[in-house]
Formats: C-alpha cells, sequence, structure tokens
C-alpha cells in the first residue's frame, strides 16, 4: 500500500502550485533573443503546417502538455481535462509521477483517465530515476507504461527538490547504471527529464550515451520546485534556508543553446517558464522537437476545459503567427536562422 506521505506530498503540491507564487526568481532565458521578421515572407498564414512526428506518432502542433499531476483523487480531475485537450489539439502529454498509484493500485485510475480521454494521444509514463536506486526495476517501468498503454517512459531527475524534501531519496549514486539498463530493456522508448532546474550538455551525453531517446530539459524560469518544497517546510528556518535555492538552477533556453551545440542531433524537449506561444516557437527555433507547458495549463484547467482549450488554441495560434511572420511554413525550415541574440 502507498505510504500515507506519498498521497499528501502530492495534493499538497497541487494545492500550492495553484495558490502560492512558486515562480523561479531566474528567467527562462527566452528574452534574450528576437525573431528575425520578414516583412515578405511569400506564403499565406494558412499554409503554417505545425505538424510532426516523435516516436512514430504523428502530432498535429509541437505542444507538449507537460508532466504535472497524479497519484490522489483530486488529479484526476486535472489530467481527465488535460487528457481531452491533447486528443483535441493532437498534442503529446505526459503525467506526473506514478510512484503513488505503483504502490497502491486504487490510484491507478487517476491516471489511465489520461489514456481513456485521449486514445490516440502521444503519452509519456513518468516514474522518479531515483527510484531505480531505491528498488524498482524494469517490472515497475513496464507497469508503469502498462497503466497508460503508454507511448514512452520518462525518468524524471530532481536530487535538488528530493534533498530539499524532508521525506526526499537521495540515494543517487550509480543511477546512470540504472537507467542504461532501463533503456536496454524497456519495449518503448525512455525520456530523461529534470523538474525545473535544468540538465546542462554534459548529463545530457551521458544519459543519450546510455541509450535516452530525448531530453527533456525542464530548465530554471518556471515553477521553482524549491518554492514549492518551502510551503510543506514545517520548520521557518529550514524553510528560510530552501528559500534561498530560488534562483537555482540553469535556464531552459541555455539548456537547450548548450545541448543542440555540443550534441546537434539530439531529441531534446524544452519545458521549464514556457508561458506562451512565442516561447515555444523560440524553443522550437533553438533546435526543441517539442516545447512543453505545465503552469500556465494547469491554471487554465482550473477554471474548466473551455478556459483550457482557448488557451491552448491561442499558444498554437502564436506559434503558426511566429512561424508565418519569419516566413516558415514548415517547423523543419524553422530554425535558429530566424532568430537574433540580442544579448
Amino acid at each position: 500500500m502507498m505510504d500515507a506521505h506519498t498521497a499528501s506530498r502530492k495534493d499538497d503540491h497541487l494545492r500550492i502550485n495553484l495558490e502560492k507564487g512558486v515562480k523561479s526568481s531566474l528567467t527562462n532565458g527566452f528574452e534574450a533573443y528576437r525573431f528575425r521578421h520578414q516583412a515578405l515572407p511569400e506564403i499565406d498564414l494558412a499554409e503554417v503546417d505545425t505538424s510532426l512526428t516523435v516516436f512514430g506518432e504523428r502530432l498535429r502542433s509541437p505542444l507538449l502538455i507537460s508532466s504535472m499531476t497524479g497519484g490522489t483523487q483530486k488529479a484526476a480531475h486535472f489530467n481527465q481535462l488535460l487528457a481531452r485537450a491533447a486528443q483535441e489539439f493532437g498534442l503529446a502529454i505526459g503525467v506526473g509521477s506514478q510512484r503513488a498509484a505503483l504502490e497502491d493500485p486504487s490510484l491507478e485510475d487517476t491516471f489511465r483517465i489520461t489514456r481513456q480521454e485521449a486514445p490516440d494521444a502521444l503519452l509519456f509514463a513518468n516514474l522518479g530515476a531515483v527510484q531505480l536506486n531505491m528498488g524498482y526495476g524494469i517490472s515497475e517501468c513496464q507497469r508503469a507504461v502498462n497503466m497508460l498503454a503508454a507511448n514512452a517512459l520518462i525518468l524524471h531527475l530532481n536530487p535538488l527538490q528530493e534533498a530539499l524534501q524532508p521525506e526526499g531519496d537521495t540515494q543517487f549514486h550509480g543511477l546512470l547504471k540504472r537507467i542504461e539498463e532501463i533503456c536496454r530493456k524497456l519495449p518503448v522508448p525512455v525520456i530523461a527529464k529534470e523538474v525545473g532546474w535544468g540538465i546542462g550538455a554534459a548529463a545530457a551525453k551521458q544519459l543519450l550515451e546510455a541509450g535516452v531517446a530525448a531530453i527533456d530539459v525542464a530548465g530554471a524560469g518556471g515553477t521553482s520546485w524549491s518554492q514549492v518544497e518551502m510551503y510543506r517546510q514545517k520548520d521557518p528556518q529550514r524553510a528560510q534556508m530552501v528559500a534561498h535555492f530560488q534562483d537555482w538552477g540553469i535556464p531552459t533556453a541555455q539548456c537547450l543553446a548548450e545541448i543542440k551545440q555540443e550534441i546537434p542531433n539530439a531529441c531534446v524537449f524544452a519545458s521549464g517558464g514556457l508561458q506562451n506561444g512565442i516561447d515555444l516557437a523560440k524553443s522550437l527555433a533553438l533546435g526543441a522537437t517539442l516545447g512543453g507547458i505545465a503552469g500556465p495549463l494547469l491554471r487554465a484547467a482550473n477554471e474548466g476545459y473551455d478556459q483550457l482549450a482557448k488557451t491552448i488554441t491561442l499558444i498554437l495560434e502564436e506559434l503558426r503567427i511566429c512561424m508565418f511572420a519569419t516566413g516558415k511554413k514548415t517547423l523543419t525550415e524553422f530554425n535558429q536562422s530566424v532568430l537574433t541574440l540580442i544579448r
């Protein structure tokens, strides 16, 4: 059965993200780039095509509804709405950590609802990578994938969050070898993902050499999980210590630029502080295959499905306008040549 602390922690995370100011004090780094406006694009806006193929699945747009929640009954409602949107708009979607449902099968439905609502979506299962050092192995990874009929498995990396949690697991020694074993044995692709502090080029290279299919940099600039954990502390002095990490991490744009410079052919997803379609467009121009958005979509879903659908519609419209106003019809053409580094 699931440790009661796991369920309580999941509910805490959801509540704090919706009610508190938990943004990193760093920016996502995309403000350092401007698009090169093309006054004569020689294409029609209607010709812009944002479709692409990822892991053999065709998507209508490169927006990833980033991993957010699951594992409690409160979370099931959000997964239902987010998955419904993924299906309607032809997007990729990831769920939050499935550890709770592996420990307590009665919670599986809070995750299964995602596939039920999005039968055709590119869907990512999710487990904490550190659990591979805590007794998890290929069996648990396969169960997480099977729970959702998922197309890939995210193994998320969160050493700072684990260090700041009262109940955190900090045994990261030897983890790369265990990740490599999962990549070798699991029949679906494995994605390595941070949770908001970024993956630099050196770590990305190690992970890709271990067999990881894609890197989700999840850089700094969005939700700061140190701030989330600050609100969970019962000791005021420890809470103040945790707050000191608000400016920790590598900004998302920096992660992306570093990795693509060092490993040009790497499949990289960009999440971490993306707020709108212009951020999404900049991430794609810098080489990301998908751009992930979490917080803005969670807040929109909290107001109901209509608000969520409207938010996604505007994000995708902004992306299409960015491509049109730089004269690029397809994502293949939409590359770093459309950007100017201003500082």
